[in-house]
């Protein structure tokens, strides 16, 4: 019995796992195209928040950074 999966793959270590399978005559790889993610991280996260709540960070970051560095002795 031959099951199909798509399989997501994170780590060049698995990649070349799965090579070796397919070597061993274990599976078979249908689909090689090998695509890998030419997006930025930031372009990913463009607009996933406002530009006040961005604005609201910024100024509480700057409020620990002020707090981090006061003298507390």
């Amino acid at each position: 019995m031959m099951k199909m999966l798509t399989i997501k793959i994170k780590d060049n270590k698995a990649l070349k796992l799965i090579k070796d399978l397919e070597d061993l005559n274990m599976i078979q790889v249908v689909n090689s195209d090998i695509k890998e993610s030419e997006a930025k991280l930031s372009s990913l996260l463009v607009g996933s928040i406002s530009n006040e709540q961005a604005h609201n960070m910024q100024l509480e970051l700057k409020q620990m950074r002020r707090e981090w560095e006061r003298d507390t002795y």
